[in-house]
């Protein structure tokens, strides 16, 4: 049983609208044949026989890999581009600053429970209508942004946190996103397709004293929404978070830090176990008076990060835009040849043991 912590969810009010069982076995018996020995007995010569020796091996046991995140009971891909859930648009808000580059919504879904997602999974949503060859639109990911019970708290609700895309072509031509752009115009009341729910990459760590590291850019922020309220806005009996839950987002302009009241009051009330981290590249700069992306503010901690990525029970998460990663190694390598430790393979030992998780786009 979970309690949501009520009033916790506070948005502008700008525009609304087993184990298995170990098995062994014993390998076929290995022959040994000492060689025969020739010699002269009673005027004749005589082969003694050969000595036969066996020797059982037991083969070694292989151990199936348990998972050290959330994933016991988990549901994956219930309702499929087929056959989707329908779900209806119960709130849609614009989260931005109306001077941000760009908007994004905050949009929650009913769902009547029958869409049990986990924290860190994402959904699939179809569009209305058809595209140029007239078929249906294709369906598009999105990472969920709300914990498993959903902002209200009874598990019949899934929300989604989605910019609208709008660019200019190569030939002037203004292009809207089909997906986004169907989600932001949303109105309480209208239906969405929903497939889903797909992912393990995201789940959360069983450990509740677990160190886990959030990275995320613009609406990468999602799953560590859905994480925090899990950890911060709710009451679980058979979870409550002891660990260190750091965050750093990273954003254009302060206009465009998402849920940045929600996460100030969660570090106001848990300061021991959660630290909040903002890089705004546009109005922010190093003492170097370089912009100040999120690797560049990670940087600032580079030596207290590498400390704590040496420990097995650090888990970092990495979500947004594509290439993010690749500053964040580039912090890394230097920290790690110090202790003569090659980054790019000790990343890789990381994500074997389910301690490094990246979804980009």
């Amino acid at each position: 049983m979970a309690a949501a912590i009520s009033a916790a969810v506070s948005f502008p009010s700008t525009k609304s609208s087993s184990l298995p069982t170990k098995t062994s076995f014993v390998s076929p018996q290995k022959i040994f044949l000492k060689k025969s020995t020739l010699c002269y007995r009673d005027n004749r010569i005589v082969s003694v026989k050969a000595q036969v020796t066996t020797e059982t091996t037991e083969a070694p046991v292989k151990v199936e890999k348990v998972s050290k995140k959330q994933e016991e009971g988990i549901v994956v891909n219930k309702f499929k581009p087929k056959n989707p859930y329908t779900g209806r648009c119960l709130l849609n808000t614009r989260i931005t600053g109306d001077d941000a580059p760009g908007e994004t919504w905050h949009i929650v879904f009913t769902t009547e429970g029958e869409v049990p997602y986990r924290e860190g999974q994402s959904i699939g949503i179809i569009p209305d209508g058809i595209d140029k060859n007239g078929k249906p639109h294709k369906l598009r990911l999105y990472s969920i942004a709300s914990s498993a019970i959903g902002d209200f708290g009874d598990s019949k609700t899934v929300s989604l946190c989605v910019k609208r895309l709008v660019y200019t072509n190569d030939a002037g031509e203004l292009v809207k996103g089909v997906c986004s752009n169907f989600l932001c115009d949303l109105k309480p009341g209208d239906e969405a397709k929903i497939t889903g729910p797909v992912g393990k990459e995201m789940l959360m760590p069983k450990d509740p004293n677990a160190t886990i590291i959030m990275l995320g850019t613009g609406t990468g922020i999602a799953p560590f929404r859905s994480f925090l309220w899990k950890m911060f806005f709710e009451e679980h009996e058979d979870y409550k978070f002891n660990g260190l839950a750091w965050l750093f987002l990273g954003v254009p302009t302060s206009s465009t830090l998402l849920y940045k009241e929600e996460f100030e009051k969660m570090k106001e009330k848990n300061s021991e176990n959660f630290r909040l981290d903002f890089a705004v590249s546009r109005e922010q700069t190093n003492e170097k008076g370089e912009k100040m992306y999120i690797q560049t503010r990670m940087a600032e901690y580079a030596e207290e990060l590498w400390e704590l990525l040496k420990k097995d029970n650090t888990f970092v998460y990495m979500c947004g835009l594509k290439g993010m990663e690749k500053g964040i190694d580039e912090i890394m390598v230097s920290l790690a040849a110090k202790d003569g430790i090659d980054w790019l393979e000790y990343k890789k030992q990381l994500k074997k043991s389910e301690q490094w998780n990246v979804e980009v786009y």
